[in-house]
């Protein structure tokens, strides 16, 4: 059973930084890709980065820049650092994988204040 686990989120201030990470129960390069979504309320889910096993990346417009995703695969951990955070970021962040199917993490709130 794949789980993943997202932390990191929280109160940042506009203009400010987060490092979001995502522990997979299994090791990461047993899935094809992973990536980072995010959901704002009364919005639809968007794609905010995606890397593939083979370390292709890929940013909608609006994130070039400011998001970068990685991962460290000795500890099965996938990572988000967000920089200059600004208001409309504020989403629940999701984590998830693509496999045999696709699996997503719980979410985590990331709150920007203006």
């Amino acid at each position: 059973q794949v789980q993943l686990v997202e932390s990191g989120g929280g109160l940042v201030q506009s203009g400010g930084s987060l490092r979001l990470s995502c522990a997979a129960s299994v090791s990461i390069f047993s899935f094809n890709s992973m990536a980072w979504y995010r959901q704002a309320p009364g919005k639809e889910r968007e794609l905010v980065a995606a890397l593939t096993r083979g370390d292709m990346t890929t940013y909608p417009d609006s994130m070039k820049g400011r998001f970068t995703i990685s991962r460290n695969s000795a500890k099965n951990t996938m990572y988000l650092q967000m920089n200059t955070l600004k208001a409309e970021d504020t989403a629940v962040y999701y984590c998830s994988a693509l496999a045999n199917g696709r699996f997503w993490g719980q979410g985590t709130q990331v709150t920007v204040s203006s």
